[in-house]
């Protein structure tokens, strides 16, 4: 039988409890044991490995099975349900509950191909396409024989290279729809991954162009060799490529089975094409054409044909490496390809036809002639007139329709261009919809949603098919071949610069996840494989390359900027992690210096999102320089939730969580574990406990005494108070540990346990600190040496743009008689730690006793705190009061804290009322 088994993180409100017959009877107890044997808490329960424990998909028809949650295996079975059984069925999905729906009827599945119709044949038409049938003999007669094989052989490593990469991607997951771009994504992340998607889905979409102006073009020297003209031959490719790309939408949006059945029809005549092309080499060259210059296979014609004859605006190496990639750029998944190339379709022409002819039958050579130019001149033909005015109409370099004319049947030729042509615009019309499909369900840029809905069982993208057809119809129009194709190569190439590099970048990261089945590839290869195709982009046409560039950097800028909620473990992922390991391990080997001090902050804020001016203020100091990390002390670690917060608030800072019995000893374990090597804190901010009076002593107490563990830790103390308070905690709590009642106090407690129930997200509260401050006042009451902190944190806040006008004022205690005198100090002393505060001001009276009104004021505020011991008893009464309840203040505690009272004072009188923003006070900062 199945090993029982239950969900994960269900709690026993949602398991299903058996009915006893039903239980007993699955053989539970004959697999455990004796019925009669007690079942513990802790039974072993635990199941065997399984497929469906790791998988993300279900299966129609079975119940999905799920590894137990710890809270199932140590639950007790008298109080708590079983685990549910396994149940296989194949008639149905079991009924999990009385309220779901049965299904009686599957889910429709997409259609799939296997290898040979899925990918063996679509790659073939995409070889076999519009630059083999129309531009590769006349590529053979620019760049030569010799330099043809080097663009071919070329383009195979690219695209060799390449496929070894996706293979090495495609192995280490499951693949789902979207190709290239899902590839990408998934394993660069969707900062490289989104542009890549848009641009591969961009480049299928002018291939669509691109092989229906082949097409077009074509059909249109066929109307031309009949005498058939509408327009003009620029207008008429347009006409004729606009009606024919409007067919195959037709075709495309009918389905994929429609779709594939085209293909294997195209395929087939493609074949028979190739067949004529061979036998036509072999049979003797008629008189007609060798007035075209086809004279069989020739030694001094190949010979002739090796080397290259640059012609043209394009006639560079790479002018025609970029009119030629993209027929290669199926050819990564076929091996034979580049022997197809080199063979059949460079070496028959190259050794079959010459250069220039006229095509005139009266151009053949009655007699030698000294003034005869060219090859064909050993033939009886004299084509010295039109190679001598360039205007030689047949021949490889000036006649794209070569292959027809070397054919043995040359309407097999044409249906061969037909099928190719057709074929190739077909398969783009179809990729690049569900490419960019992929893409928009990703939604990882706005306003482009709208074309990922798809219909039917296929999920089939008819608004992207629109949007492919519109954007070919606008290449269509440009009727030129050799214009687009450049395009294109740069498009495909940029692609493939990524596809090697997230290789590269997969495998160099040393994650455990990456585990590729296909071993075949090389780390360094792929490295090559991706500057190559950059440096080979430039080559090609810079002012393409720079907006395909262009379009990354912009797309990658706004996604680091948007930063998609997406999580797919990316080696971007894993590269940051291992990058800031490398460096937190670094910096132990770094002593600490006096010059790269940073404030590294620890803020006790509870929740974030319930003192957010804690926190901006904090995001104030620390934004971009040093290390800020939120701590909460809770009932449950449960973190995700205050970690979107700060990233939606866009708070550059960590979030530390930690389960304590009591709010001081949670604290406590905050002080000494937080961080990590040089990268922990060593100043912590809290909040003033401004209900102090009304909540428990014991509070009272704890708080005091989370300041003194923070003095004893060697950590620097800061409090903030404001008037209006910064708690914005919501009125009712769903759940609170009673062991916390005695330190929830006031609204300002510095952290208060969170919630077990959390109900949707956390608000976005606005605080002061998020506002410009204007030409307002920070007072820094600078009392006693520090070491600086009290001025350098006033100084951080000054140097963002929100508080970059406020003045800051500096209060010292000085002498009266000396007062000017140590003005000039302290002022020689702030410039030369370089702070730019220059209004200083020395508090000669800061010594003085304090007002009685005032010292009565603060007695009757600590009276409910005082120890007051009974006259009639002995006087040591009230110090073993004190040991009994510590939070109790005696009268030397008073005395020695007078000073704090005339200091109250002093502020009162140089800061109240006025616009400052801040005071600053510290009396003890380590």
């Amino acid at each position: 039988m199945e090993l029982p088994v239950a969900s994960d993180g269900v709690r026993p409100s949602s398991c299903r409890k058996p009915t006893p017959a039903r239980f007993e009877d699955s053989g539970f107890y004959q697999h455990y044991g004796d019925k009669s044997d007690a079942l513990t808490g802790y039974e072993t329960l635990d199941a065997p490995p399984h497929y469906d424990f790791y998988a993300n998909t279900e299966v129609w028809g079975r119940r999905r099975r799920f590894r137990p949650s710890l809270y199932q295996l140590h639950a007790k079975p008298e109080d708590d349900c079983r685990p549910p059984m396994y149940e296989e069925t194949t008639a149905g999905p079991t009924e999990s509950s009385d309220d779901e729906e049965e299904t009686t009827e599957p889910p429709p599945e997409p259609t799939r191909f296997g290898w040979v119709q899925g990918v063996m044949i679509r790659c073939m038409l995409n070889i076999w396409g519009v630059i083999l049938y129309l531009r590769l003999p006349w590529i053979t007669a620019q760049a030569g024989v010799g330099l043809t094989w080097v663009i071919i052989l070329l383009s195979s490593c690219i695209t060799g290279i390449t496929g070894l990469s996706t293979s090495a991607i495609a192995t280490n997951g499951k693949v789902k729809g979207g190709g290239t771009y899902f590839l990408i994504s998934r394993s660069l992340g969707p900062e490289l991954g989104g542009s890549i998607g848009l641009i591969f889905a961009f480049a299928n979409a002018v291939a669509v162009a691109m092989h229906t102006v082949g097409f077009a073009e074509t059909v249109t020297d066929l109307m031309s060799e009949h005498g058939a003209v509408m327009v003009d031959r620029i207008n008429n490719i347009r006409i004729i490529g606009i009606v024919t790309v409007t067919c195959l939408l037709g075709i495309s949006m009918a389905g994929m089975a429609w779709e594939s059945k085209a293909q294997i029809l195209f395929f087939l005549v493609i074949m028979v094409s190739f067949v004529n092309y061979i036998v036509g080499t072999i049979i003797p060259a008629s008189p007609e054409k060798q007035s075209k210059g086809f004279f069989s296979y020739r030694a001094d014609i190949f010979a002739a044909n090796f080397v290259p004859d640059w012609r043209g605006p394009e006639g560079s190496f790479f002018g025609m490496f970029s009119i030629f990639f993209p027929s290669a750029t199926g050819s990564c998944v076929v091996r034979d390809a580049a022997c197809i190339y080199l063979f059949y379709f460079i070496f028959f022409p190259g050794a079959c036809v010459v250069r220039d002819a006229s095509g005139l039958l009266n151009d053949s050579l009655t007699s030698s002639s000294a003034d005869c130019v060219g090859l064909s001149c050993n033939y009886g033909w004299d084509f010295t007139e039109c190679i001598n005015n360039k205007s030689c109409l047949y021949g490889i370099s000036n006649y794209y329709q070569t292959m027809s004319l070397v054919s043995g049947f040359a309407p097999l030729i044409t249906a061969g261009i037909f099928g190719a042509t057709l074929s190739s615009a077909l398969a783009c019309l179809v990729s690049a919809p569900k490419v960019f499909q992929c893409l928009c369900q990703d939604k990882l840029y706005p306003l482009i949603g709208f074309f990922g809905k798809g219909y039917g069982k296929n999920q089939e993208p008819i608004r992207g098919y629109l949007l492919a057809y519109i954007i070919a119809v606008c290449f269509i129009l440009i009727a030129e071949l050799n214009t687009i194709a450049p395009i294109i190569s740069n498009f495909f190439l940029c692609s493939y610069s990524l596809i090697n590099f997230s290789c590269f970048h997969a495998s160099v990261t040393n994650s455990p996840g990456w585990r590729p089945s296909f071993r075949f590839y090389s780390r360094w290869l792929s490295l090559l494989g991706a500057v190559c195709c950059v440096v080979i982009m430039f080559l090609l046409t810079w002012w393409a390359a720079l907006i395909a560039v262009g379009v990354v950097v912009f797309l990658l800028g706004y996604t680091l900027y948007k930063k998609p909620d997406v999580n797919w473990g990316s080696s971007v992922q894993a590269g940051s992690y291992s990058f800031a390991l490398n460096h937190c391990v670094g910096l132990n080997s770094v002593e600490d210096h006096v010059k790269n001090y940073r404030p590294q902050c620890l803020v006790l804020t509870g929740p974030p999102s319930r003192r957010p001016a804690l926190v901006d203020l904090v995001s104030c100091l620390t934004k971009s320089l040093s290390l800020m990390m939120c701590g909460n002390v809770l009932q449950e670690a449960n973190s995700s939730r205050h970690v979107s917060w700060l990233n939606q608030r866009k708070v550059r800072a960590f979030y530390r969580g930690v389960v304590a019995a009591d709010l001081r000893s949670g604290v406590n374990v905050l002080l000494q574990g937080s961080g990590l090597g040089r990268m922990k804190p060593n100043v912590v901010l809290m909040g003033f406990k401004s209900d102090w009076s009304r909540s428990s002593p014991e509070a009272a107490h704890s708080y005091i005494g989370i300041l003194h563990d923070a003095f004893d830790l060697q950590f620097g103390v800061c409090v903030l108070r404001m008037r209006e308070g910064f708690d914005v905690s919501p009125p009712r709590r769903s759940h609170v540990n009673p062991g916390f009642d005695g330190f929830l106090g006031g609204p300002e407690n510095i952290s208060a346990p969170s919630s077990s129930v959390c109900i949707g997200p956390e608000p976005q509260l606005d605080s002061a600190f998020q506002k410009k401050q204007g030409k307002k006042t920070i007072d820094v009451y600078w009392l006693s040496d520090d070491g600086g902190l009290t001025l350098l944190l006033p100084y951080l806040l000054t140097r963002r743009r929100r508080w970059s006008s406020c003045k800051v004022r500096v209060f010292v205690g000085g002498d009266p008689d000396r007062k000017e005198e140590q003005r000039q100090e302290v002022l020689a002393l702030i410039k030369k730690f370089r702070l730019g505060f220059h209004d200083v001001e020395v508090l000669p009276d800061v010594y003085q006793n304090p007002q009685p009104e005032s010292v009565r004021r603060f007695q009757d505020l600590i009276g409910p705190f005082r120890v007051d011991p009974d006259p009639k008893q002995d006087p040591g009464s009230g110090l073993g009061r004190q040991q009994e309840e510590p939070w109790r203040i005696s009268q030397q505690d008073v005395e020695r804290n007078q000073a704090k009272i005339r200091l109250n004072e002093v502020l009162k009188d140089y800061s109240q009322g006025r616009r400052q923003v801040c005071n600053v006070l510290t009396f003890y900062c380590q």
